[in-house]
């Protein structure tokens, strides 16, 4: 008679949950490093904002720097950078010629065209149905039924910051309607 229990051919049941655990690793880092790209892909990225912040970016995805936007920038000029949620949110250079208290969501707000300011007219003109802004973006002529979204601009570090405004809004005293 032959007996099995000696036999050099079955691996002991140590050697066996090794293997099982050395496939189930592979397999798992395998999933794993496929699954990162995607993850990643679907994670805004971080702005290295302070507070809730934001940091202005520019058309090229470069952080706005103060200093170089208000000595290429006239005083009561707008720019348009990078906001919230990757909408067009204007820097606007005040009187004094820094960096205005607050900035403007570009997005019209009758059907979500991207506002350009027209200076010769002092005033956001909507170039789809003819909506009006004025130079503070509140709507002065429809059909769009709202004044342009705020947003807080301060410089920290030399980097134009934008963080939400969720108090009253300056223009016509109502809550924000964007909050």
């Amino acid at each position: 008679m032959t007996q099995l229990s000696g036999s050099s051919d079955v691996p002991s049941m140590g050697r066996r949950q090794f293997m099982n655990l050395l496939t189930f690793g592979t397999a798992s880092a395998t999933a794993a490093a496929a699954l990162y790209p995607v993850v990643k892909y679907f994670l805004p990225p971080s702005s290295g904002g302070k507070g809730g912040g934001l940091t202005a970016k520019d058309a090229l995805g470069n952080d706005v720097s103060a200093s170089e936007f208000t000595a290429t920038h006239k005083p009561t000029e707008r720019s348009l950078a990078q906001g919230f949620k990757g909408d067009p949110t204007y820097i606007i250079v005040d009187g004094e010629g820094s960096i205005a208290s607050y900035g403007l969501n570009a997005v019209c707000t009758h059907l979500g065209c991207v506002v350009p300011w027209n200076a010769g007219e002092n005033k956001f003109m909507c170039p789809c149905h003819g909506s009006q802004y004025n130079n503070e973006g509140k709507v002065v002529r429809g059909p769009a039924p709202r004044s342009l979204a705020l947003v807080h601009a301060t410089v920290d570090d030399d980097k134009v910051i934008f963080t939400p405004w969720t108090e009253t809004d300056f223009r016509t005293g109502e809550d924000p309607w964007w909050a």
